[in-house]
């Protein structure tokens, strides 16, 4: 009976580590999904400008620049880096918004090469609509032979 008893007092201790292994698979297969997901956003819309011999304005403000892809969808760059996908009216709601704050801000239209001038024209007329007073349009350098 001294060995039964001896058992019981024996308490078995406790350990004071933690088992960080799952968390280490968490952490790789997380790691791995945003590795193959990183190259997939698409953070800009390839468009081809039209060319031109025009000198480059020299803005002291980050213009709005409102780009026309060649299938007629709108995007708003409203800081470098960032390009929005929009709708017509809810580019109108923003345009209208930004110019009642900043009526002096610059804005931009970058149409695609290949889109049809009715698809730049009817974006200059958004923000015509929008209370925009001056649009410039954007291009790209022609290169001289």
């Amino acid at each position: 009976m001294s060995g039964i008893a001896a058992r019981r007092k024996r308490k078995r201790k406790l350990k004071a580590e933690i088992n960080v292994v799952p968390y280490i698979d968490v952490m790789l297969v997380l790691l791995i999904i945003f590795m193959v997901t990183a190259p997939l956003l698409n953070l800009g819309v390839e468009i081809e400008l039209p060319k031109s011999n025009a000198k480059s304005m020299q803005e002291k403000k980050d213009p709005i620049v409102v780009t026309v892809d060649r299938e007629g969808n709108y995007f708003l760059v409203l800081e470098p880096g960032s390009n929005e996908a929009v709708s017509a009216e809810t580019l109108v709601a923003k345009m209208r918004a930004i110019v009642s704050q900043n009526p002096d801000v610059p804005v931009f239209v970058a149409g695609d090469g290949s889109a049809s001038y009715q698809q730049v024209f009817d974006a200059m007329v958004l923000l015509q609509n929008a209370d925009v007073e001056r649009v410039g349009l954007m291009s790209s350098q022609r290169d001289e032979p």
